[in-house]
């Protein structure tokens, strides 16, 4: 078991901490909203790194519609800070998967990413058309997708952002998305557990984690920090982990 979190908060970047406040404010109003069990060794931990300690705040909700609501904020002594928020849907609803992270640093804000991404290849009609009106804000430092990143969508935002003006409107094309989604959850209702887009989106869903568990950056640092078992445990457990398969 790790030791707590006594704290590592100070000095966050502002992008993170609105970043953090624009999630929590968009689950609030959601249906049904309830905390997910985590276990405990994993809401608060601390580690090492290269000299350097470790600090990681897990939160978890779910409510109708979507099986998890993910937020970690990490830091890494003064310098490498990073926020990672991923909203996995129920595969009974045509929901897609929400996901966002912000990487910051003393130089300030290295890369930040938002998406809705698909689980069958296409997003909800109503969140496309919702999507496709939304002016885009022009970035002038667009980033490179990994290989892996087939699983996003066409609306994903991946930029490093270029001054204050920039992460404001990256922090607004973010609210704009959670927007959409969180119109969709209120709106949506579930297909049976045995209907074929219900098991067409939970083999989506897994395809997703599978891809994103091929992010070697992460695991390498959770690695160095911690120890192998331990980096296994945090990324398949809770990271991404798989849905249940529906029955």
């Amino acid at each position: 078991m790790q030791p707590p979190m006594t704290d590592g908060s100070e000095g966050m970047h502002p992008l993170v901490y609105a970043l953090a406040d624009c999630i929590r404010g968009s689950w609030i109003d959601l249906p049904d909203l309830k905390p997910l069990r985590l276990a405990s060794d994993l809401e608060q931990i601390s580690g090492s790194l290269d000299g350097e300690r470790l600090f990681i705040r897990n939160e978890l909700k779910r409510c109708r519609g979507l099986r998890k609501m993910h937020l970690e904020i990490a830091r890494l002594g003064m310098g490498l800070q990073i926020l990672h928020c991923v909203w996995f849907p129920d595969p009974r609803f045509d929901l897609p998967i929400f996901g966002a992270d912000v990487v910051a640093g003393p130089a300030g804000i290295s890369a930040a990413i938002v998406d809705v991404s698909p689980v069958c290849g296409h997003l909800p009609a109503v969140i496309e058309s919702d999507l496709s009106a939304l002016p885009r804000p022009t970035f002038r430092q667009e980033r490179t997708l990994p290989g892996w990143g087939t699983i996003f969508s066409p609306h994903v935002c991946f930029i490093r952002p270029d001054g204050l003006d920039e992460e404001k409107q990256f922090l607004s094309v973010v609210s704009r998305y959670l927007e959409s989604l969180g119109s969709a959850v209120m709106s949506a209702s579930p297909d049976s557990s045995s209907h074929r887009s219900t098991l067409d989106r939970y083999e989506g869903q897994l395809n997703y984690c599978v891809q994103q568990k091929r992010n070697d950056k992460t695991r390498r640092i959770l690695e160095k920090a911690f120890d192998v078992t331990w980096a296994d445990r945090y990324i398949t457990e809770l990271l991404f982990d798989d849905p249940e398969k529906p029955c």
